[in-house]
């Protein structure tokens, strides 16, 4: 499946800390010797984390952080502009195979249900775990964001080149421009106003 993904550091970064909390739940399982399908889901959702990643736009930038970097091997070197010529933060098609977002959201409802079970148990407030399943949600959720299909029909077509290629939105493509980018930044950073608002000046 197709998703728009933007030239966006909050997204990867939230992306990126997916990393730490999976290898660590699977030296955990493999310590206590425990041939478990949870060990099997982790092991599969970090695979899919690895091939997510490799395909993500600009992933090579945001993962060693340096903006100094050559990104013509990363992405079609374009330049997006609305109707009324103002430049815009750019959008990358990007295919996801549905067995990796599949392995992804068993392993979230996986942490999802395990921190439910510890609280109940223990009476437990908000913790760690719930927030690492929050960020997990929010990310999957970004990735499960269904692309407005003019806007995406129209980004599909951007084809890679020595020069910069100037792509401009008709007036409905840019509405939808604006529509998904609000649900984007709504999904990632709702919930703490000063985030929500630095993180939607970006888009400005």
């Amino acid at each position: 499946m197709y998703v728009l993904v933007p030239d966006d550091p909050v997204f990867f970064a939230k992306f990126q800390t997916l990393e730490e909390p999976l290898l660590r739940h699977l030296y955990r399982l493999h310590r206590e010797g425990l041939d478990s399908d949870d060990e099997r889901v982790i092991s599969d959702a970090y695979d899919s984390w690895v091939q997510v990643l490799l395909t993500l736009p600009l992933w090579s930038r945001w993962h060693n952080g340096d903006t100094s970097v050559d990104l013509a091997a990363d992405r079609p070197r374009y330049a997006l502009y609305g109707a009324q010529g103002g430049q815009l933060t750019s959008l990358y098609p990007t295919e996801l195979a549905a067995t990796d977002l599949g392995h992804l959201t068993a392993c979230l409802d996986l942490f999802v249900e395990a921190g439910r079970v510890r609280r109940a148990a223990a009476g437990a407030e908000p913790s760690e775990e719930q927030d690492l399943a929050d960020g997990f949600r929010r990310v999957m959720e970004v990735l499960l964001l269904p692309p407005p299909q003019d806007l995406l029909d129209a980004l599909r077509h951007v084809v890679p080149q020595d020069h910069v290629v100037s792509v401009t939105l008709s007036e409905r493509q840019e509405a939808e421009y604006w529509e998904f980018c609000e649900q984007f930044v709504a999904i990632l950073s709702s919930g703490d106003p000063f985030a929500f608002r630095s993180h939607r000046a970006m888009y400005l």
